[in-house]
């Protein structure tokens, strides 16, 4: 969609460009979503891209995700795969998530290659399976405030509601954090529509670390990821109790699910990726699978 109010368009080089975000600017990134419906309050576009920075850096504190980073770059950051430069080890299992999670979302090839990380976790939406996996493997984005400096906040906490979250006027999110503990842990996907192309209507992933601890995470189903904190694989008495205490309006109401059977079905995958995780021995957890 033509965005006929946008009069300029600026390429930021370095940080100091991105100084003139504010009232009537935006972030274009990818901009798969900024081009998918008016945006009449925007009369300038500030283009990240060419900042340049590399999509993923691989590190002993494990991998850092540029906002840049293309769908199709992310989903192939999985073990086994390279893109074109090897920061990626297949004793990662961890990774297996970034493919799953871009496949749960309906989107073309185009799509893949131009829509972004950054622009997924910033909108915020309860179906953004992208942002979904981040919370769930425990990542921390990175914040540049307008004023300079650097904040950082766990993911799992940046979401407030649908399409909210804690990022101020004028910042822009740099990279996510994925830490090496969430890399080299074995996890869980499940997902469930209305129909097979439709809008998931819950997303279950989870994560068991090295020590046992396990980290359920819910989206999709919920206003905002929601995660569900053990020390151990829960039981599905454990699971039950977990998601009893949960407000009620945390669960989602759209035409792609009603809250009541949102909560249901999300009970039923959260037992099959429990199941899943319990099968991993500890020698597995030790080691690449």
């Amino acid at each position: 969609m033509d965005l006929d109010t946008v009069r300029e368009v600026v390429l930021a080089r370095e940080r100091a460009d991105l100084a003139q975000l504010g009232a009537g600017c935006g972030v274009l990134a990818g901009g798969s979503f900024l081009f998918s419906e008016p945006h009449d309050h925007l009369d300038r576009l500030i283009d990240i891209t060419t900042l340049d920075w590399a999509p993923l850096t691989a590190s002993a504190q494990g991998l850092e995700i540029a906002a840049t980073c293309t769908l199709a770059e992310f989903a192939g950051a999985r073990p086994g795969r390279e893109l074109g430069t090897p920061l990626l080890r297949p004793e990662w299992p961890g990774t297996a998530l970034f493919a799953q999670a871009c496949r749960a979302l309906l989107a073309s090839h185009k799509i893949w290659r131009t829509a972004t990380v950054g622009g997924n976790v910033c909108l915020s939406l309860p179906a953004g399976a992208v942002l979904g996996a981040l919370v769930a493997l425990d990542a921390t984005a990175v914040i540049w405030p307008r004023g300079g400096g650097e904040r950082r906040i766990a993911l799992r906490d940046f979401v407030t509601g649908p399409g909210e979250n804690l990022l101020a006027s004028g910042a822009v999110v740099r990279s996510l954090l994925v830490p090496t503990t969430s890399l080299l842990a074995h996890t869980s996907f499940r997902k469930i529509a209305l129909a097979p192309l439709g809008r998931s209507g819950s997303v279950v992933m989870g994560r068991r670390d090295a020590d046992d601890r396990c980290a359920i995470t819910i989206t999709a189903a919920t206003v905002r990821p929601i995660v569900l904190d053990f020390g151990y694989v829960p039981s599905q008495s454990d699971l039950t109790d977990a998601l009893a205490d949960l407000d009620n309006d945390v669960w989602f109401d759209d035409p792609h699910g009603a809250p009541d059977w949102r909560e249901h079905v999300t009970g039923l995958l959260a037992a099959e990726v429990a199941a899943e995780l319990s099968a991993f021995t500890t020698t597995e957890q030790g080691g690449g699978a």
